[in-house]
């Protein structure tokens, strides 16, 4: 039987790619989603003692994960709030192109949906969850999250069709 740590470090080779790509979806920022992934297995490192009995320890560190998502989000829009205040005469310098998900039309229009959305379009297509594991990592209705499901992809498909220029 592998030792702990050794066990850690497969989990976390196997799972470390799907957990970012995941929460680059909700937090639009590769560079953000790495930090929170670390953070969440981090975390999962400290209790894998436990964690490392569970049928799935990637679906809590997908929920950490998550939940450090939307926690960086509210403080971000926070910040950016105040800085609007700040700074409501001054011009605001172009961003530049990055790997961040906003510069694509579906990442700027996955980040324009509701985060309950969000996280329920990227449960689904990115990480490919059923709605039954969404519900239960959620700690949601089944149907709940279809109800989720079917207003992001509305919700998707209306700003999509806005601008299909850039979806061709």
């Amino acid at each position: 039987m592998a030792r702990p740590r050794e066990d850690f470090q497969e989990f976390y080779q196997a799972s470390y790619g799907r957990t970012v790509a995941m929460v680059a979806a909700v937090a639009g920022s590769r560079h953000e989603a790495e930090d929170i992934a670390q953070e969440a297995y981090a975390r999962a490192l400290a209790r894998w003692s436990r964690l490392r009995a569970y049928d799935l320890p990637e679906a809590w560190v997908r929920k950490v994960a998550l939940r450090l998502a939307i926690d960086s989000g509210r403080r971000l829009r926070r910040g950016a709030l105040a800085s609007a205040r700040l700074a409501a005469r001054r011009d605001a310098p172009e961003p530049e192109p990055g790997d961040d998900l906003k510069y694509t039309a579906l990442g700027a229009a996955l980040l324009e949906l509701p985060v309950r959305e969000r996280q329920a379009v990227v449960l689904f297509y990115l990480a490919d969850l059923p709605v039954d594991a969404i519900a239960r990592e959620c700690g949601l209705p089944a149907g709940t999250v279809k109800a989720r499901l079917a207003a992001g992809r509305r919700h998707l498909e209306q700003r999509l069709s806005q601008q299909p220029e850039a979806v061709a």
